[in-house]
C-alpha cells in the first residue's frame, strides 16, 4: 500500500510503500478514502509525545473509509464494506480508574491514531474496533473526515456546556475549530458572537450563522462582549493565551470559558475575574467514537459542514504545510482516490 510516514522526530513527510497491515485481536482494517490533516498531527511529526510515538509513524487521526477486514475476537457487528471513521479516540483500556467510571476519553492508557500507532495518511489502517464510528450515507468521506476530531471536539464541548437555546455563545477564533463552533451554536438556537482579529472574517462569520462580530484588534473583546450582555459560554479555539484571558472578562455571571485550542502562550488571569462573577474556565478533550457518530448525525440533520480543501495522498507534505501556516480554509483533507 501507499503511505506517508515520518521516519523520525522532526523528519519530513515521505511517500513510501508499506506492507498492508493485518488486524489482530479486537482490530479492524479500514480501506482509507479520506483523512483530515489536523494541527495535532504535529505531535507525531515533531515527536512531541516522546516515547509514546513509535517511529517511523504514519500520521492521521481523521480517517474515513470502509471496513476491509475484521480481525479475531472483535465485539460488535462490523462487516466488510461498511462505512466507518476513526478520530482522536483510538480506543480505551477499560481497566483504569477513568474507564471504570465510564469516562473513556480521559483513559489513562488511551491510544491515538497517527500518534501512538499508525494512522490514516495511507491506503489502509488497522484500528481497535471500539474506535470505529459509523458514517452516515449523507456525508462524503471528505466531508466526514474533519468531523472526527475538529467536529466532535467542538460539538461535544458545546452540548456538554451550560449553554442552552437562546443563550449567548461567543466563539473566539474563526478557523478550523471556530468555523464549526459558530455553525453548531447557531443551529442549536444560540445567539452567536464571533471574535477574531481584523475585519476580514466578519462576512464569513455571519454567513456561518454569527449574529455579531467583534474585531479584537479594533476593540477590547471582553468589553465588547459585556456590552452585548455577556456570554453564558465562550468557546476558545484560538492559539492566543491573551485572547482567552480577554474573553473571561466578557462572561455573564456563572459563565464558562471552554478551552479547545492549544494556546501557545500562558493564559494569565486575575483571580477576581473568576471569583466575583462565579465564572469558570475549563478544558475539553475530543470525544469517543459514539460522540463522533452523534456529531456526524447532527451535521446530516442540520446541514452543518466543515469548509474543506482536498489534496491527493501524495501531496500530504504540501497539505500539512498549508495547514501549519494557517493558509488552509479551513480544513485540509487527503483523498486516496479509493
Amino acid at each position: 500500500m501507499r503511505a506517508v510516514q515520518v521516519p523520525e522526530a522532526g523528519g519530513p513527510l515521505e511517500l513510501v510503500e508499506r506492507d498492508v497491515p493485518e488486524p489482530g485481536d479486537g482490530e479492524v482494517r479500514v480501506r482509507v478514502q479520506a483523512c483530515g490533516v489536523c494541527h495535532s498531527d504535529m505531535f507525531a511529526k515533531e515527536g512531541v509525545m516522546g516515547e509514546a510515538t513509535p517511529f517511523p509513524i504514519i500520521p492521521g487521526h481523521e480517517v474515513v473509509g470502509t471496513v476491509d477486514e475484521v480481525g479475531p475476537r472483535v465485539f460488535g457487528s462490523w462487516s466488510r464494506g461498511e462505512r466507518v471513521g476513526v478520530g482522536w479516540f483510538g480506543g480505551a483500556c477499560y481497566r483504569c480508574d477513568r474507564c471504570r467510571r465510564g469516562d473513556f476519553i480521559t483513559c489513562e492508557n488511551g491510544r491515538i491514531p497517527g500518534i501512538t500507532f499508525d494512522g490514516g495518511y495511507a491506503e489502509t489502517v488497522v484500528v481497535p474496533a471500539d474506535a470505529l464510528a459509523r458514517v452516515p450515507d449523507e456525508l462524503s468521506a471528505e466531508d466526514a473526515a474533519p468531523l472526527l476530531c475538529a467536529g466532535v471536539t467542538t460539538f461535544h464541548s458545546l452540548r456538554s456546556s451550560p449553554a442552552r437555546p437562546g443563550d449567548r455563545v461567543a466563539v473566539v477564533g474563526v478557523g478550523g475549530l471556530g468555523h464549526l463552533g459558530i455553525q453548531f451554536a447557531a443551529k442549536m438556537g444560540c445567539e452567536v458572537v464571533a471574535i477574531s482579529r481584523g475585519p476580514d472574517k466578519a462576512g464569513l462569520a455571519r454567513e456561518l450563522g454569527a449574529h455579531h462580530y467583534i474585531d479584537s484588534t479594533a476593540q477590547d473583546a471582553g468589553e465588547a462582549l459585556t456590552g452585548l450582555g455577556g456570554a453564558e459560554v465562550v468557546l476558545s479555539t484560538t492559539s492566543s493565551g491573551s485572547a482567552v484571558a480577554s474573553a473571561v472578562a466578557g462572561l455573564a455571571p456563572r459563565g464558562r470559558v471552554v478551552v479547545l485550542g492549544a494556546a501557545e502562550s500562558p493564559i494569565e488571569l486575575d483571580a477576581m475575574s473568576l471569583i466575583s462573577p462565579a465564572a469558570s474556565i475549563a478544558g475539553h478533550p475530543s470525544g469517543t467514537s459514539k460522540g463522533s457518530e452523534d456529531t456526524m448525525r447532527y451535521c446530516t440533520i442540520t446541514g452543518a459542514r466543515a469548509i474543506i480543501e482536498t489534496m491527493p495522498l501524495e501531496r500530504a507534505a504540501e497539505a500539512y504545510d498549508r495547514m501549519l501556516s494557517n493558509d488552509a480554509r479551513f480544513r485540509m483533507v487527503l483523498a486516496t482516490g479509493q
